[in-house]
């Protein structure tokens, strides 16, 4: 399965997630991921209804904006809103609107064991494991969810079939350095054998819905489907590949409740996902000629600031998740002249790119 996709785009630029506390979260991803901080952006705030046509968030909100570098090949954006009625609770893992991110790692319990010595968090769920003294001896998978707000996992890498490469072919696996990006900090990152984001992960109410949106017109290819076991029951998973640098998992559990609303983007938990693309205006129609799919006002370009000349525009799909498309003049915005930190470009890269 998979479509024609968003015509121009080149590749998942960043996945976003608003969280209770963006310094709490800012040193999370710097201290314990090894990530580094790209931007972090004056506050928002409008006396009109731009917020609500814009953003589809109350208008009298307020936002705070950090882009951080996660690895060599991802951008993760942190929102922190100020807004009255605000749900400081994220959604759990069987919600629908949960997102996680996935790390690969060389070796779990190893990572497991640094998250712990640098952060405090024990696993929530450590996977299946394959023995040993250790519960986590041999494991392939480790959850954990920070206060502020993020979910995330550490998989390690799949053993290769007995004859022949690891399958799917055509997944994206990310394989470091974790410091391989220009200007980065120097030295192995916090987390031993950290090597990439694997992949971002979304618990959807209805998965053929959701495969609608992600394949037939946003372009993923459809590597995986099928049912897991996990300790919250039954799940079913549908895995893509989306553009060049990235995959998404799709996750609909058996005690999920559909008809519960995904968070808003200025609940904690709140996301949406940025594809870059050639042609935001171009890009922006393709979404609107879409059935379900709702452009938030018209695409603008950001005149000043650190990521002046950035042009933009969000779009919310029939699922409840918005997609931003997006063009960053990379190599020519402003907060590159203080900074040796860069966001993971686009550059010449094109969607069907292997």
């Amino acid at each position: 399965m998979t479509g024609p996709g968003i015509p121009g785009a080149q590749r998942v630029d960043h996945v976003a997630l608003t969280v209770a506390d963006l310094d709490a979260a800012t040193a999370f991803a710097v201290d314990v991921l090894g990530g580094e901080v790209v931007y972090r952006l004056p506050p928002l705030a409008r006396t009109d209804d731009w917020m609500s046509e814009h953003l589809d968030v109350p208008p009298r909100a307020t936002a705070e904006i950090a882009l951080i570098r996660l690895g060599p090949t991802t951008n993760l954006e942190l929102f922190q809103y100020a807004v009255a009625g605000q749900v400081t609770a994220p959604p759990q893992r069987h919600d629908p609107g949960h997102q996680h991110l996935g790390f690969l790692v060389a070796d779990v319990a190893e990572a497991t064991a640094a998250v712990g010595r640098l952060s405090g968090l024990t696993p929530q769920d450590p996977g299946p494991a394959a023995g040993g003294r250790s519960p986590l001896a041999g494991a392939c998978r480790a959850r954990f969810r920070t206060p502020w707000g993020l979910a995330f996992e550490l998989r390690s890498p799949p053993e290769p079939a007995p004859h022949g490469p690891p399958a799917p072919a055509a997944r994206h696996r990310p394989d470091g350095p974790w410091t391989n990006r220009g200007g980065g900090p120097p030295g192995p990152p916090p987390i031993t054998g950290l090597r990439g984001v694997d992949h971002i992960g979304y618990t959807v109410a209805d998965l053929d819905e959701a495969l609608t949106v992600f394949a037939d017109v946003l372009g993923g290819e459809l590597l995986h489907r099928g049912v897991e076991t996990d300790p919250d029951g039954p799940v079913e998973v549908a895995t893509l590949r989306m553009g060049p640098t990235d995959n998404v998992e799709l996750r609909t559990f058996a005690h999920t409740d559909r008809a519960a609303p995904p968070p808003r983007n200025c609940d904690v938990g709140g996301r949406h996902l940025a594809i870059h693309v050639r042609d935001v205006d171009a890009a922006a129609r393709h979404l609107a000629a879409r059935p379900g799919f709702t452009v938030l006002g018209a695409p603008e370009t950001i005149d000043d600031g650190p990521i002046a000349g950035d042009r933009w525009v969000y779009v919310r799909s029939p699922i409840g998740l918005h997609v931003e498309v997006v063009r960053m003049p990379d190599g020519a915005l402003p907060y590159e002249r203080t900074t040796a930190a860069r966001r993971a470009p686009a550059g010449a890269l094109s969607w069907t790119d292997r």
